[in-house]
């Protein structure tokens, strides 16, 4: 037998033992599919429940699944896409696109059907939309050659997208077509990726009924990556035919720099029929991990360059978004470092600002990764997501929630002042009160959800400069970390400035992490050989100047070598006192007279004590002497 007439039919096999094993596995879990552990429900009044959708031990003839994309067709059935990953979970290996449907609004799903099988190679990157008016189920993707390891595609990576579509409310998929003529311009030679997650179609305006999904892209010139592209992808014809649109390009320097890579986009159509991009935003020099743009006309042109959301905390990952009345939801997670605890947050003003943290609605702790969300009808929503207990990528969960179990809109927190000039008030979080200070009141901290944050603004990343943070403590905790100040991102890979107490290790640290050019990240640190945790109040100040990272204890210097490059770089960027940026780690005590200058203060302008004037080199001045407003 020919080896093409063995290879066809071992993939018929392969296809028909999985539909026959997946039948067989989801007619005896179909309706008792256990919530995943670490599921956690808001304190609210409104419903949630969710359920193991995709899994490899209850979808036999796949090792992982990835990458959920979900769209509600014109009869109401839900269609649940991933990529059933073959071999192991790599990016590159032999991948096919797969559903599940659904016909009660995401509480009971049909067998895992294969609507693309990647025969060896990759078909991924699911990206569907529907076409309301014909009915019909688009389903856009992107294919690359496989690979038998876990590795990433080689660079330039041989990435085509393809189309297929539906017109049986997603029983049966046409064969895919090649969309490279359409949407592939010479220029977009490496790297390519359609969504992956739901298109829209657009429903105000003169350009009603266009459907609209993303791609980022990238350009080779022979030897090295020299553009990354993000582009939105369009159709007036209901598909048959596809046109680039709006396009936002942003160049590589020769040592492999950039200032921007928005991809994975998620699009949302506001109320006044404008579409709001929002993208993942990988290692680009601009502050924050997500970006975002906005296109006035139907989709062909973007109004400005993407923006990065420095304060929109959340890891490198792929994010979803819907809009639900006046209000647009936005889920990804919500640690600024790692990929863990999915959460849903807010904006209330089309995207222009989102809610903090503390304000969004966890979903889980778990680890948790890429997502999804569609309207299921009146004020439910089903969000699809990537998420385990002990890696992202264990399972992909499907949670049906109303309206009313999202957290509440929360009125104005409590402030403090911050005196540097044109400063806005830092906000106060957890009922952090008033106590006796070194200069008139401080505040104190109960280390629990106590902390003083700052809202974002121009003037407080210290870049490359040389700085002085400069504040006053007081506490007796003997165990745990006792976050003082925190500047910039988390973990071992972002730029960032902290002081911390370290009780059980009987120490006080200081550290910078920087990121200098294309070089990987470097952190310094400096430490006391004591806690100071005797309850009387103790100066500290950490100092970056002259070659050298030194902290000050009551006057006391110790010092290290500094380490170039930017301490506030490519990274979610927050501003805390009394808190790990990331939330978990409070601290427990008090802490007056937090200042942070953009220069290094002489020994003698610490040993003087704090200048009562506001200078030009001021970038964070709070007393922490008064607290006002608030609930």
């Amino acid at each position: 037998m020919p080896s093409s007439h063995r290879a066809r039919l071992r993939s018929t096999l392969r296809t028909r033992l999985r539909s026959t094993l997946t039948i067989l596995v989801t007619a005896a879990s179909l309706l008792a599919l256990p919530s995943p552990a670490g599921a956690e429900q808001a304190a609210t009044t409104g419903e949630f429940e969710q359920q193991v959708l995709f899994k490899a031990s209850q979808d036999p003839g796949y090792a992982c699944f990835r990458i959920p994309a979900v769209v509600k067709t014109t009869k109401g059935t839900l269609l649940a896409f991933a990529e059933g990953r073959v071999l192991n979970c790599g990016d590159a290996a032999d991948i096919d696109i797969v559903v599940k449907r659904s016909t009660d609004g995401g509480r009971t799903w049909g067998p895992l059907q294969i609507v693309n099988e990647g025969g060896g190679d990759t078909h991924g990157n699911p990206a569907p939309v529907v076409d309301r008016k014909t009915g019909r189920i688009l389903l856009a993707e992107t294919y690359n050659t496989g690979r038998t390891d876990s590795g990433s595609c080689s660079v330039p990576c041989d990435r085509t997208p393809h189309l297929q579509y539906s017109d049986d409310d997603g029983l049966t998929w046409s064969q895919p077509r090649d969309l490279s003529g359409e949407i592939l311009p010479p220029r977009w030679n490496s790297w390519y990726a359609t969504g992956p997650v739901h298109g829209i179609q657009l429903t105000r305006g003169k350009h009603a009924g266009r459907l609209v999904f993303g791609v980022n892209t990238e350009t080779w010139n022979g030897s090295r990556v020299t553009a990354n592209h993000a582009a939105l992808i369009t159709s007036d014809d209901g598909g048959d035919h596809w046109e680039i649109g709006a396009t936002d390009s942003w160049p590589i320097a020769d040592d492999g720099t950039f200032r921007q890579k928005p991809s994975e986009m998620t699009l949302t159509e506001r109320t006044d029929g404008s579409v709001l991009v929002s993208g993942r935003e990988q290692d680009g020099t601009d502050l924050g991990h997500r970006t975002q743009a906005v296109s006035r006309d139907g989709g062909d042109s973007f109004t400005a360059p993407f923006v990065g959301l420095p304060d929109l905390y959340t890891p490198q990952v792929q994010g979803s978004s819907i809009r639900l009345g006046d209000r647009i939801l936005l889920a990804c997670p919500g640690d600024p470092d790692r990929r863990r605890t999915m959460m849903i947050r807010s904006s209330y003003d089309g995207g222009r600002t989102w809610d903090s943290v503390d304000r969004g609605t966890v979903v889980t702790t778990d680890w948790s990764g890429y997502s999804d969300m569609v309207h299921i009808g009146g004020d439910t929503l089903g969000l699809m997501y990537e998420g385990g207990p002990v890696d992202a990528r264990d399972e992909i969960r499907f949670a049906r929630f109303t309206e009313d179990w999202l957290a509440p809109r929360r009125g104005p927190d409590p402030t403090t002042a911050d005196f540097a000039h044109h400063a806005k008030r830092a906000a106060v979080l957890g009922g952090a009160r008033e106590t006796d200070g070194v200069f008139g009141d401080a505040l104190a901290f109960d280390g629990t959800d106590d902390a003083v944050r700052l809202p974002y603004q121009d003037r407080l990343p210290l870049g490359t400069k040389d700085f002085t943070a400069s504040l006053w403590f007081r506490y007796t905790a003997t165990t745990g970390e006792q976050p003082l100040l925190w500047m910039g991102g988390i973990g071992t890979s972002q730029p960032q400035v902290w002081l911390r107490g370290e009780p059980a290790s009987n120490r006080i640290t200081g550290l910078i992490t920087t990121r200098n050019g294309a070089s990987p990240p470097a952190s310094a640190f400096v430490r006391t050989t004591g806690a100071y945790n005797d309850g009387q109040w103790h100066h500290l100040a950490l100092r970056r100047g002259g070659g050298q990272l030194t902290l000050f204890i009551d006057g006391t210097a110790i010092s290290t070598a500094d380490v170039p490059g930017s301490v506030s770089r490519n990274s979610p960027f927050g501003v805390h006192v009394g808190q790990r940026m990331d939330g978990r780690a409070y601290f427990t005590g008090a802490i007056d007279d937090v200042r942070v200058y953009d220069r290094a203060l002489s020994d003698a302008e610490l040993s003087s004590g704090p200048s009562p004037n506001v200078t030009r080199d001021t970038v964070v001045w709070l007393p922490m002497d008064h607290v006002s407003g608030g609930h």
